[in-house]
């Protein structure tokens, strides 16, 4: 488990906090999201789960331990995989390994066993003689993803894993980051393509102005706007109104001349209700 117990941070000069006492839980094996406009915090509370950033105040544990800089033993039940693809490219899949692994200072003969049991794992293991530089966008991010689970961590955290990757790329990402779900392993990421916390996570924290404002499943989050949507196009936007069944929806857009358009509410209609006015203007 992860709990993040009343965490601020405010960076030097700055006007304000970008965190402001979060509290948040993450259970054992859960895949958790953190979803914000840009300048939310999403990002300075990963640096802070991974001691890359400190707090200015508050705390974060893991399994009931506070984690620092100096807990090593700790830090290794964590693994950051970066937004930026950060590996060394004129390497190729198995030197990444290695090399991460010598970092970690890890056995020889153990860095090469982990490294076969993850690429086959992740479907790279005939790609584990190839230049990294010559990879797929998406394969380099699964890339990083196997560097990441190289030390065998209990906790994996993702900035944008799927940042800038064509639809068929982000869906393996999807399916492996299940097939990590399924072996155990909590996954805590941040992500701008709200359809993927949708299809991927138990829970969802949203974060606005630095503070978490709400917390919940996404089929909870949506049930509570409503479960059908009707898009009214007034020929110069577009406003989305909800309903909780679908025969209100029909009753309502039936009765509205012009285009509409029914369909089922999504997570990023909740998003996009919750964060309008941050976003700069409200959709409901």
């Amino acid at each position: 488990m992860i709990k993040i117990d009343n965490i601020s941070k405010r960076y030097p000069k700055a006007e304000k906090y970008a965190l402001d006492k979060v509290s948040l839980e993450i259970n054992t094996g859960e895949a958790f999201g953190i979803l914000g406009p840009n300048g939310a915090g999403k990002t300075t509370l990963m640096g802070i789960i991974t001691t890359l950033i400190l707090p200015t105040e508050g705390n974060v544990y893991v399994d009931g331990e506070m984690i620092t800089r100096n807990r090593i033993d700790i830090k290794r039940k964590v693994s950051l995989v970066t937004q930026h693809v950060s590996i060394r490219r004129d390497m190729t899949v198995s030197e990444v390994m290695e090399l991460a692994g010598r970092l970690y200072g890890m056995p020889v003969k153990q860095i090469k066993a982990r490294t076969k049991d993850i690429l086959e794992f992740t479907g790279l293991y005939e790609k584990k003689k190839q230049v990294a530089r010559g990879l797929s966008g998406g394969m380099q991010r699964k890339l990083m993803i196997c560097r990441a689970l190289l030390t065998n961590p209990k906790i994996i955290v993702l900035d944008e894993p799927t940042v800038g990757l064509d639809p068929h790329s982000r869906r393996k990402i999807w399916d492996l980051l299940e097939m990590l779900k399924q072996k155990g392993i909590t996954i805590l990421l941040t992500t701008h393509y709200i359809e993927e916390a949708q299809s991927i996570c138990d829970r969802v924290a949203l974060i606005s102005n630095g503070r978490a404002s709400e917390v919940n499943t996404p089929d909870n989050m949506i049930s509570r706007l409503g479960s059908y949507t009707v898009d009214i196009y007034d020929g110069i936007t577009t406003k989305s109104y909800f309903f909780d069944t679908k025969e209100e929806a029909i009753g309502f857009a039936g009765d509205i001349p012009g285009k509409t358009k029914l369909r089922e509410t999504t997570l990023e209609d909740v998003f996009l209700d919750r964060m309008g006015t941050e976003l700069g203007e409200k959709v409901k």
